[in-house]
Formats: structure tokens, sequence, C-alpha cells
């Protein structure tokens, strides 16, 4: 669908390099290649409420519980992650804005290409494979704890934990990583698709004079 669809920009491009101004080519490529770049600074931009939702609950429910030391211990450490990816997302959303179309088409795409790559094949590509199982682990904690009554440690020698709770965790919870998992494959392949786009254009950019 990619390729198609480059070979259609490209179609037109070539069909009226003699016609447009570098200026209208410009125009016409930075606007295509900015609406694949937004598409993936929307599914960054979703962490944000996520993350911010996550802090709301863990003031609540850590002010609720600040006897329970271990508690306590688990919400700041999940606190800690949520902080730091809400600044992380953050960041990188300020660095693609920051990235003016103050310069040649051609220059403008690669910066944002490095950018991406950073993300999808560069250091940052198994973050989310690492931070996944830790999250789900701290949350779960975090509010199972929360609404059982108990204390932290507690909560894991009471009967209705090891006769009831544990087989729920044991059942659903590779089914939850499992559905995880592949939301995250078929993301990441999608994204990569996109950023193979975008390195084709940049590539086909580079080849004419105009730009």
């Amino acid at each position: 669908m990619e390729n198609n669809e480059l070979q259609k920009i490209w179609r037109t491009v070539d069909s009226d390099i003699n016609k447009r101004s570098g200026e209208e080519l410009n125009l016409l490529l930075t606007s295509k290649a900015k609406q694949v770049f937004n598409e993936f600074l929307i599914v960054n931009i979703t962490a944000i409420p996520v993350c911010i939702g996550v802090m709301v609950w863990l003031i609540v429910s850590t002010a609720d519980r600040l006897d329970d030391r271990l508690y306590v211990a688990n919400n700041i450490l999940l606190g800690t992650i949520a902080l730091y990816a809400l600044f992380f997302v953050i960041r990188e959303w300020h660095r693609f804005k920051r990235n003016k179309m103050d310069k040649p088409v051609k220059d403008w795409i690669e910066t944002e290409i490095n950018l991406l790559s950073e993300w999808l094949i560069g250091k940052y590509r198994r973050i989310n494979i690492y931070l996944i199982p830790v999250l789900y682990i701290l949350t779960f904690l975090s509010i199972h704890v929360y609404y059982s009554d108990l204390y932290f440690i507690d909560v894991f020698r009471s009967d209705k934990f090891l006769k009831e709770d544990m087989w729920g965790i044991i059942i659903f919870t590779p089914l939850l990583f499992a559905g995880l998992f592949y939301s995250l494959v078929k993301l990441r392949k999608y994204q990569m698709k996109k950023l193979q786009f975008l390195i084709d254009l940049h590539g086909r950019i580079c080849n004419v004079p105009l730009l």
C-alpha cells in the first residue's frame, strides 16, 4: 500500500515537475510527510493521559495507605516509572515539534526519519518489551492490594488469594500478555512500513534537482 501511495505521489511530481515551482513541490511532499509523522505522534501522545491517570491513582491510593510501607514502596516505584514515561513522551513530542520546516524538505524529512529510527530500530526499540511486564506487576499489586483492605504482605497469605485470586492470575496473565504483545507486534509492523515509506520518499526527493 505504501509503495502504491508513493508511486501515486511521485507520478504527480513527475507530471508537474516542469509546471510547479520548487516551493510548490516542497509543500506537496512536506504535507504527505507530516501526515505520516503525525500518525507516530498520536500513538505516543495517547500515553500522556494514561500516565496522568496512573499518577492520580497513585497519589490517592498511597495517601490512604501510608501505614503500609511495602504498598507505599510499590506505588513509589510505579510512580517513578510513570513519571519518567510522561517526561520521555513529552520530550520526544517536543523534539518532533522543534524540527521546524525552515530548511529544505529533504533535510527536514531526514531529521524526522532519524528521530523515528531511534524508536523503531535504535536504542529504544525494545523498551516496551521490558516495561510491559514490570508495569503490569506493579499496577496489579497497587490495585489488588488497595481493594483487598489488607496489608501488602497479608494479601498473599490470605485464603482468598491462595484459593481464588492466584488461579485468576495464572489463567488470565498469559492471555493478557499474549494480547498485549500481539498488539505491539502489529503496531511495530505498521510503523516500520511507514518508516520505510518515508525513507523511500526521502531517497526519491534527493534525486529531484528543484528540491
